[in-house]
């Protein structure tokens, strides 16, 4: 009995080193019917889920476009709000430059009555200064002829004073 263990022990190797290669062969080299209908059948799922694939990214795709619509639309609405919004301030500062306009000449006006109201008044000094200047003039004059009349006073009594009143 040992030698049939011995026996058992040597085939049990030559199986386990070969059972690889046996199996390789009995599936690549004639498939079993049942191992080829499993693979159809696989491959059939795998076309099944390839087009079911497909189908899904053409959705993908379909729900990304229109998607992509919608922005298109809601820009093209935002560009025609804000169209319009810089048209009406546009206008605003139309009609704010027309009123600005407007008070500049009115404060044009207002500068140009306050220079003639101004002129006047310089005129109105200017005559009251020459009216001045005039007065000064008199009576510089008049104090000039007064200190000479004065002084001819003085030297008139000079003269004759001490003579009079002399030694």
């Amino acid at each position: 009995m040992a030698l049939a263990q011995e026996d058992l022990q040597q085939i049990g190797e030559y199986v386990k080193d070969h059972i690889a290669e046996w199996i390789a062969e009995q599936s690549l080299g004639k498939p079993p019917v049942v191992y080829e209908i499993e693979l159809r059948e696989r491959m059939v799922r795998v076309e099944e889920e390839l087009k079911h694939q497909r189908e899904s990214m053409r959705e993908g795709f379909e729900q990304v476009n229109k998607r992509l619509e919608q922005v298109d639309k809601r820009l093209d609405l935002m560009k025609a709000d804000m169209d319009k919004r810089f048209e009406q301030v546009d206008k605003r500062l139309d009609l704010m430059k027309a009123d600005m306009d407007k008070r500049f000449e009115q404060v044009d006006k207002r500068l140009d009555l306050m220079k003639a109201d101004m002129d006047k008044r310089f005129e109105q000094v200017d005559k009251r200064f020459n009216e001045m200047l005039e007065r000064h003039d008199k009576h510089f004059l008049w104090l000039v002829g007064f200190i000479a009349t004065g002084v001819g006073l003085v030297i008139t009594a000079i003269r004759y004073l001490p003579a009079s009143i002399g030694p």
